[in-house]
């Protein structure tokens, strides 16, 4: 994918490719020492980690992959982009880049992409965090299924596939402060999904949140296999999209994770709180 849009003063890393299943998945692979695997949601890509790696790569070896679908990864258009799918590519990439004994920090979609790798092989993971994402079924609860079930007509598809519906409307409003998703950061985003083709990742993540109730609710019986494990957890109150009910549910089950709360954050908690973030993130590990 041409990638002469991207600011390298934004994103000054170097772009890595490696092959599985097929298709080329783009990576960041930034410093030196422990591993930090980045799992990114929708519609992000390797793009969002970069002030948190800027903040980690002089003590830690930070691993961003895109999945298929996003950023610079290729975007086939006969991939299997399910919610499981991506996880076994995610395991994959692991294997194919000998990771052992790194933390976790995943978000949104890319939350249970991650931590599905962790649940099945718990001897890989060390610490885990993460924000503003779940691991059980949201087919029942209407905040998610309505919308979900919108998508799945003519209209939904329309507005996912033809006017780029999660980069234009629902990322701006997923921000507690809207400033701080400036022109040039929101064009990256628009740029890694330029045409209704290469948008069909994105779009299958809104089936998902029905079609993947099995998998969801698979992982949440399991999550017993990674819950003695540290975990912190960091949360946007303003996420009108994966609203603060949500945080209980993971207080509940992790009773001794730490939990850093940003009050004026929205979804994206690595775009507005960064710094705050990437401290907490280097005192964590």
């Amino acid at each position: 994918m041409e990638t002469t849009w991207v600011n390298r003063d934004l994103f000054p890393f170097e772009s890595k490719f490696i092959e599985i299943d097929g298709h080329r998945m783009h990576y960041v692979d930034e410093g030196a020492g422990p591993v930090i695997l980045f799992s990114h949601g929708t519609p992000e890509w390797s793009f969002g980690w970069r002030d948190l790696i800027r903040g980690l790569k002089s003590d830690y070896r930070c691993i961003a992959p895109d999945l298929l679908g996003f950023g610079l990864s290729d975007k086939p258009a006969d991939a299997d982009y399910s919610v499981q799918a991506h996880s076994a590519r995610m395991d994959r990439f692991i294997d194919q880049l000998g990771l052992r004994n790194f933390h976790i920090v995943a978000n949104d979609f890319g939350l249970s992409i991650a931590l599905g790798c962790a649940i099945r092989r718990p001897e890989l993971a060390q610490k885990i965090s993460i924000f503003n994402g779940w691991m059980w079924p949201v087919d029942k609860d209407k905040h998610y299924s309505m919308p979900a079930k919108v998508m799945r007509t003519w209209i939904g598809r329309l507005a996912y596939l033809n006017f780029n519906f999660p980069v234009n409307v629902v990322t701006p409003a997923a921000f507690g402060d809207k400033k701080k998703l400036t022109p040039e950061i929101h064009r990256h985003y628009k740029m890694a999904l330029p045409d209704a083709a290469s948008r069909k990742a994105a779009y299958q993540f809104a089936f998902e949140l029905l079609d993947a109730r099995a998998y969801w609710a698979d992982l949440w019986q399991n999550l017993t296999r990674i819950s003695g494990k540290p975990f912190l957890i960091f949360w946007g109150m303003k996420d009108s999209f994966v609203p603060p009910y949500e945080l209980e549910k993971w207080e509940k089950a992790l009773p001794n994770a730490q939990v850093i709360r940003f009050e004026n954050a929205g979804h994206f908690c690595q775009e507005e709180e960064p710094e705050a973030m990437a401290a907490a993130l280097k005192s964590f590990f």
